[in-house]
């Protein structure tokens, strides 16, 4: 059970590692784009590209999923961001239950946005676990984990793609030491945990007055979606890929100092500055902010809101 491409990651490790995988089951495929063309989700995807059949339920409630649980006889049921909390006649089917791959290392990041939170925190390191589903939101018994290092200027989505390959290959661990029983699953400890909420484009308004480190480690965080933001003259400016310099600088926070050759746009922060390297800026493309000085004037001395 899941939806985006973190689960499509998951499910294509299970089939090529031989899984029996008797059924996949996605949200309902959703208008995407400009031209808000139907366009199936990449589990769907994945799963007819294996041959496998589809359910795409409206809702999981009433039961209404019980009938192909039926069908289908599960023995466990490997969900990877799915997008629906699962009632307990679900959870409570198989004869192994039903195995999440979260993207964190919990009880830390529990909640819908873990990799971009990990991220915007400066968190040093994160990874993977797999955990025995309950009623709660991720706070189920844990299984395995896997951990890995987060770059200094690692982007949320480069992180993405790292982590689903790791979830793949750490679900097929976690399945085998189910069947062989050699797991024992470890209660979280709840006084821990922390809450990665769904990221929204307000969560991406850079706030000057925090320190540039900060600022950098949002830029990462939000890219590739839905990009680090500020106002530029009236208009939006994206930032894509920026760099924080430590030192006092006494400016007005979020005022743009310099263009420095081989470093970017140069914006004073609450502490230091930042070194916006990629943008985009409003009526124009994503591109090098060198490249797009050449052909526009960028005003110092103009600050940032």
């Amino acid at each position: 059970m899941g939806t985006p491409d973190f689960a499509a990651a998951a499910l294509k490790a299970l089939t090529n590692a031989g899984q029996n995988v008797v059924g996949v089951v996605s949200q309902p495929d959703k208008p995407k784009g400009r031209g808000h063309k139907t366009v199936p989700t990449e589990v769907k995807a994945a799963a007819l590209d294996a041959g496998l059949g589809v359910y795409q339920p409206e809702t999981l409630k009433d039961n209404a999923l019980m009938p192909v649980l039926d069908e289908l006889k599960p023995d466990v049921i490997v969900v990877a961001a799915y997008g629906k909390i699962l009632p307990p006649y679900i959870i409570n089917y198989p004869k192994y239950g039903c195995v999440n791959i979260h993207a964190s290392l919990l009880p830390k990041y529990r909640g819908a946005a873990p990799i971009q939170w990990a991220v915007i925190n400066g968190e040093k390191v994160t990874g993977v676990t797999t955990m025995q589903m309950d009623e709660g939101l991720d706070t189920g018994a844990m299984l395995l984990t896997e951990k890995t290092e987060i770059g200094e200027y690692e982007t949320a989505g480069e992180l993405f793609d790292r982590l689903a390959v790791m979830g793949g290959e750490l679900i097929i661990k976690t399945l085998d030491a189910l069947e062989t029983g050699t797991v024992t699953p470890t209660p979280q400890n709840h006084a821990e945990h922390t809450y990665a909420p769904m990221i929204s484009k307000e969560t991406a308004r850079i706030d000057w007055t925090k320190s540039a480190k900060e600022i950098s480690k949002l830029v990462c965080g939000m890219n590739p979606w839905p990009l680090a933001w500020t106002e530029y003259k009236g208009g939006v400016l994206k930032i894509c890929e920026a760099q924080a310099e430590s030192g006092d600088f006494a400016r007005k926070a979020g005022e743009i100092l310099s263009i420095d050759k081989g470093k970017g746009l140069k914006v004073a922060c609450g502490s230091g500055a930042l070194y916006i390297k990629t943008a985009q800026f409003a009526g124009s493309r994503k591109m090098n902010v060198e490249d797009y000085a050449r052909g526009h004037e960028i005003e110092i001395g103009a600050v940032l809101e």
